[in-house]
């Protein structure tokens, strides 16, 4: 399997919310190498986007599970 981005020929961005939830579990933890197929370039990079993005707020850091 190759990796996503390197098919696509694109970069990780952290204005691509779309994709970054791609590689996001249900609990909005960033998925292993193992589990998304993505090269330790694209992955290194990824990871940096999806905190860079949760720090702007644009993905939340974990997911609500309904208990109060």
């Amino acid at each position: 399997m190759k990796c996503f981005f390197c098919q696509y020929k694109t970069e990780p961005n952290y204005k691509d919310i779309d994709n970054l939830q791609k590689f996001l579990s249900v609990r909005k933890k960033i998925l292993s190498r193992e589990r998304t197929g993505v090269c330790a370039n694209h992955q290194r990079k990824l990871s940096k986007h999806i905190k860079y993005a949760r720090y702007l707020s644009l993905i939340p850091f974990v997911s609500y599970q309904g208990i109060k």
